[in-house]
C-alpha cells in the first residue's frame, strides 16, 4: 500500500509541475461504493498528502532561502576580522599545521556590499586582499575552537618559503632515509604539531644540532 501511495504521489506531483496545479476529478456521479467510487476517494486521499507535502517543502524552502539572506556583518575600516583557511593556498609543512582561521586582519575598507579589503602580512603580497563576508568573522567571536594567531611567517629561501625548525626533537633511519623530529617555530606549544622530515645536508647545520647524521641500528 506504501510503495502504491508513493507512485500515485509521484504521479500527481509530476501532474502539478506540468500543468501548475492538480489534478481534478468530477465525484457528483460516481458512487461511493462502486470501484471507480473507491478509486475517486483513494485519489482525493492522495491528493491531500501531496498537498502537505508540497507545503511542507515550501516552508522548508522559505526557511532555508530566509536564512541564507541572513543581514551579514557590518565591518568597519580598523575591525579585526578572521579568515577562513579555505581561501588562502598555505605552504606550511603538513596538514595539520593548517587551521580553520587565520588571522586576525584588519579590515581597510568595504569594497562592496559583501566585499572587504584586510590588510595582510607582506609575505602575502600574493594574494588579492579582497574578500568575500562570507569568508570572515568578527575577532570577538574568538571563543569559537579553531580561531588562533597567525604563526611567524616563512622564511624565503631562494625566493621559496620556508617553515623555520624550532628544534629537532629525534631522529630515526627510516627506508635508507635519516629522518628528523621536527618542531616548527610558531607551533612549540602544540606537541602534535610535529613531524617527521628528511633535510638535505646544507639544511642540517643549524637544527640538527645534537642529533647524529647517521643513527645507529
Amino acid at each position: 500500500m506504501d510503495r502504491q501511495r508513493g507512485t500515485l504521489i509521484n504521479k500527481a506531483i509530476t501532474f502539478f509541475t506540468i500543468y501548475g496545479r492538480n489534478p481534478s476529478f468530477d465525484l457528483i456521479h460516481v458512487s461511493q461504493d462502486s470501484p471507480a467510487g473507491k478509486l475517486s476517494t483513494k485519489l482525493q486521499s492522495v491528493q491531500k498528502v501531496v498537498k502537505k507535502k508540497i507545503e511542507s517543502a515550501i516552508r522548508r524552502f522559505k526557511k532555508y532561502s530566509d536564512r541564507k539572506r541572513a543581514i551579514p556583518p557590518d565591518f568597519q575600516p580598523g575591525d579585526k576580522v578572521w579568515l577562513a583557511s579555505k581561501s588562502i593556498n598555505t605552504t606550511r609543512p603538513i596538514k595539520k599545521l593548517s587551521e580553520r582561521w587565520l588571522g586576525p586582519f584588519e579590515v581597510i575598507k568595504r569594497i562592496a556590499s559583501h566585499a572587504y579589503h584586510l590588510k595582510l602580512p607582506q609575505q602575502w603580497k600574493s594574494v588579492h586582499p579582497v574578500f568575500h563576508v562570507s569568508l570572515l568573522e568578527p575577532v570577538n567571536q574568538s571563543a569559537i575552537p579553531n580561531r588562533h594567531q597567525l604563526p611567524p611567517p616563512p622564511v624565503l629561501v631562494e625566493e621559496q618559503e620556508e617553515w623555520e625548525v624550532a628544534q629537532v626533537l629525534d631522529s630515526k633511519l627510516k627506508r635508507g632515509k635519516l629522518l628528523y623530529l621536527s618542531e616548527w617555530k610558531g607551533f612549540s606549544e602544540d606537541p602534535e604539531r610535529t613531524s617527521w622530515d628528511h633535510f638535505q645536508p646544507y639544511q642540517l647545520t643549524r637544527p640538527c644540532q645534537g642529533f647524529p647524521f647517521i643513527v645507529s641500528w
